[in-house]
Order: structure tokens, then C-alpha cells, then sequence
């Protein structure tokens, strides 16, 4: 099979697509013959050299895929070859091919493009498993997302909404009228306007934040949480040291969380399989009611990668960007 390859951490010409070793499904896993993954952040940094994956993954760039199953392993069940799914990965997705565990694989939902459904795993189990999972939103209450307009937060302000939320976003001017459009009641941009005052002003405050910045946003963002508010930390662009006022937090009765994706298990109470079935239980749904969509701002073939990755640092893309595999 074919796969990117990294020479040596660097820029995106370090890229290149290549014959790899076959891959070969063991006790519990799916082969996937892969029609396309999608572009995530932490694939940039791990090409940089700056975000290596798990011991024992693949070091093939690519957290999510879409495709057909092609072989499955001993004491697979409920799963059949020929079966279009998406799967949320380890590693390995920018590949022809790639193994991955059953319970982390999922039906192409209903009316989705076989390519388009590359773009949703990754989103779905961030939103999901922080979002409701970790911070328990309920109907009526307030959610901030930070970086509205990037994947996951194109995501979250659907589900939002989808679960009866008021949806708060922060992003970059240009994106703010398409966030909207997604459903966000309130679209503030980060450059020129306080999210603090702004948020407050509207609601009073934010029961949930979802925040990709961490360090430069931590202080900020607990004064923004509303009573007994809950702020969950997945990324940081922002920094990784920050002063966290335990006094504030006090008063509010605030919890702070901080969450990954890639490094969790594969099973068990907060694992991968558990996260996946409940995306599938309740947000697969959402898709084929349509209250929730994916968002792609372009697909492009997995040979271009490079372009893709520039493509996503760039502040004019909205949602996702996808890599299609063409075998001919």
C-alpha cells in the first residue's frame, strides 16, 4: 500500500506518498480500504515533530478515516466486509489502508458522501466526550466555544444547539456570519471585542466553555463561567502555563478540566469504544435528522497533502479539510 511518509520533522514538503508495509488486522480489528481521511491540527504539530504519537501506534499522520471494510479480524462481530464506515484512529489514516480497533469504527451516517464522512470522527468524539461526556451540558444552558470556526467548533455549535444550548462562539471576523449561520446565537470576534463582557452581557455568563487556547485564555475564561460553570481545556495554542486564580474558581463553584482524545484507551469507562458508541447512539441521529452537518471547507487528493496543510493554518478556512485517496 501507499502512505505519507515524513522524511524529518518540518515544513509540509516534508511529506511524501510512498509504499508501506501492508497492514494486517489482529484479534478485534477491521481492515479499512480507505476512500479518505481529513486534516487535524494535531497532524501538524506531529509533523513538526512536536506531537509524537502513542507508543505502540502508527506513526503514519491521520487521527480519522472513511472507507469500506476490507478484512476482519478473530472475533470481530457486528461488522461485515464491503461495510462503508468511519473510524476515529491512533494514527495511520493518510494511508491506502489502515487497522484499527471495531469498536472504534462507525457507520457512514445517513446521506453523508463516503469522502465527506472522513471529517466527522474526530469532531464528533471531541464534541461529544467533552462537551456532554465531561461537562454534562444540559438544555437551556450557555456554551462558549472558542474557535468557532475551525472543525470542531463548527461542530459543537450544532450539537449545541441540537441539545436545546445557547451557543456562544469566538472566532476571527470573516467566519463569524457562517457561525452564525450554523445556529450560534451570539459570534464575537476575538480580535477587536472582550468574549468576558460580551458573553456576560448576553447571558449572564457561560454554564460550559470548550477551549482550544488554554494558558492565554485560562483567567479569562473562569471569569466568564457562570455559577457551578464548567470549563474543559482540549487544546493549546495559547500556551501551556497559565495562573489559575483558585479564589475565583471558589467563589463559582467552578470545576477546570483538561481532556485528550488520541491518548486514550481503547476500552473502559472514559476509552475510545465507549465514546464512540455513544457518537453513534446520539449524534449519528442528529446527522440524519439533519440538525447537524459536516462542515468541509475543501477536499483534496491525498498527493496534495502538503496544500491541505496549509490550507488549515490558513485563517480563511472554515470546518474541515479533507483528503481524498484515488486508487486509480
Amino acid at each position: 500500500m501507499r502512505a505519507i511518509t515524513i522524511t524529518e520533522p518540518g515544513g509540509s514538503g516534508v511529506m511524501q506518498w510512498a509504499e508501506q508495509p501492508d497492514p494486517t488486522p489482529g484479534p478485534g480489528q477491521v481492515l479499512i480500504d480507505v476512500a479518505a481521511t481529513a486534516v487535524n491540527r494535531a497532524d501538524l504539530l506531529q509533523r513538526r515533530g512536536l506531537y509524537p504519537p502513542p507508543p505502540g501506534s502508527s506513526d503514519v499522520l491521520g487521527l480519522e478515516c472513511s472507507g469500506v471494510i476490507a478484512e476482519l479480524g478473530e472475533g470481530v462481530s457486528g461488522w461485515s466486509i464491503g461495510d462503508r464506515v468511519c473510524a476515529l484512529l491512533t494514527g495511520g489514516g493518510y494511508a491506502e489502508q489502515v487497522v484499527v480497533p471495531a469498536g472504534q469504527v462507525l457507520p457512514v451516517p445517513e446521506g453523508v458522501d463516503l469522502a465527506v464522512a472522513a471529517s466527522l470522527p474526530e469532531v464528533a468524539c471531541t464534541v461529544w466526550s467533552n462537551v456532554v461526556m465531561a461537562a454534562g451540558l444540559r438544555r437551556g444552558e450557555v456554551l462558549l466555544v472558542h474557535g468557532g470556526g475551525g472543525g470542531i467548533g463548527t461542530h459543537a455549535i450544532q450539537v449545541g444547539k441540537a441539545l436545546g444550548a445557547k451557543v456562544a462562539v469566538t472566532a476571527s471576523a470573516g467566519k463569524l456570519d457562517y457561525c452564525r449561520e450554523l445556529g450560534a446565537d451570539l459570534a464575537i470576534d476575538y480580535r477587536s471585542q472582550d468574549f468576558v463582557a460580551e458573553v456576560r452581557g448576553r447571558f449572564g455568563g457561560a454554564d460550559v466553555v470548550l477551549d482550544n487556547m488554554g494558558a492565554a485564555y485560562l483567567s479569562r475564561n473562569v471569569d466568564v463561567l457562570s455559577p457551578d460553570g464548567r470549563l474543559v481545556v482540549i487544546g493549546m495554542q495559547g500556551g501551556a502555563k497559565g495562573e489559575l486564580n483558585l479564589g475565583k474558581l471558589l467563589a463559582k463553584r467552578g470545576h477546570v478540566l483538561a481532556t485528550g482524545l488520541r491518548g486514550r484507551p481503547e476500552t473502559g469507562r472514559s476509552g475510545k469504544s465507549t465514546i464512540v458508541a455513544q457518537v453513534r447512539e446520539h449524534v449519528w441521529p442528529m446527522i440524519a435528522e439533519a440538525q447537524v452537518r459536516p462542515v468541509v471547507h475543501a477536499e483534496v487528493p491525498i498527493t496534495e497533502a502538503a496544500r491541505a496543510h496549509e490550507m488549515l493554518d490558513s485563517p480563511d478556512t472554515v470546518g474541515k479539510v479533507v483528503l481524498r485517496i484515488d486508487r486509480h
